[in-house]
């Protein structure tokens, strides 16, 4: 007598996010220190205000973050964080996100993207919340043209914010949307700081309080940095915050039950049990 087989889904299991693995642990630390180096190092190297910038190394940082994603692309597939379903759920958000974002960028700091990289690292975990980030921003520029140097600091950035997303601790219910409203504050901020640090120290060539100073200490340069932050930027950033907590609480847990959803169905992993027909 044959049983008819039947995926034995396990719905708490599957409400959370994947967890890294070792590869993809490994290869999510070089890429975010690559990364972190790319921002920084005008703070650490003496550079000239007013010269050319990141047009010089955008291209180099580019060339090398890529093949670094393809990477953890690979070990996402070898550590079971993400399989060929998963990745058609990626490259779906992906474009929605690419199409939401012109509906806001450029206006008072309004940003409709972002509540969607932290629904979808939420849901998923880290990995893909990174690549979710970095695909989305890279989808964007194609679409509205907006390549430039600026475009791997966007994408190192908005992927940090949905590898980020999948770090939150569990919880659920209305917990679970204050934590990623708290959440989705917080990297909006982050976002604009660290977008901040890309252009800055090439800015001004003015001598006051909010320039980059070259061979000054690194504390001063933070110290000048901050006041620039808060004097510039502070209401764009606001703006992008403000957006990011409407939509996470108008449209956040749908879009998490949806995403959840479509990744359950879509899982080869789910395990497989058998059991008797019905009479």
């Amino acid at each position: 007598m044959t049983f008819p087989v039947r995926a034995a889904a396990d719905p708490t299991t599957l409400r959370r996010p994947v967890l890294i693995g070792a590869r993809g642990g490994m290869v999510l630390t070089l890429v975010s220190f690559v990364g972190l180096a790319a921002f920084a190092w005008p703070l650490l190297l003496r550079v000239e205000a007013g010269g050319a910038g990141h047009t010089s190394d955008a291209p180099f940082v580019f060339m090398v973050i890529l093949p670094l994603l393809l990477a953890v692309l690979l070990a996402e597939f070898a550590d079971g964080g993400i399989d060929a379903r998963t990745l058609a759920v990626l490259a779906v958000l992906a474009s929605v996100g690419a199409a939401l974002r012109p509906l806001g960028a450029g206006t008072a700091g309004i940003e409709t993207v972002f509540f969607l990289l932290v629904v979808g690292g939420r849901a998923v975990g880290p990995g893909f919340g990174f690549l979710l980030g970095t695909t989305t921003l890279f989808a964007s520029a194609l679409l509205t043209g907006g390549v430039g140097s600026w475009l791997p600091f966007q994408m190192l950035a908005a992927g940090w914010v949905g590898l980020g997303a999948g770090l939150l601790p569990r919880a659920r219910g209305r917990r679970e949307l204050g934590l990623i409203v708290a959440y989705g504050i917080v990297a909006s901020y982050a976002y604009g700081l660290l977008m901040n640090l890309w252009f800055w120290p090439f800015a001004l060539t003015t001598d006051s309080e909010l320039v980059y100073t070259a061979g000054a200490p690194l504390s001063d340069n933070l110290r000048r940095f901050g006041v620039y932050v808060l004097v510039t930027s502070l209401g764009w950033d606001t703006g992008r915050a403000i957006t990011t907590t409407v939509l996470l609480v108008l449209a956040g847990p749908a879009v998490l039950a949806v995403v959840r959803r479509a990744v359950r169905r879509a899982s080869f992993g789910a395990p497989v049990g058998f059991s008797p027909p019905s009479p």
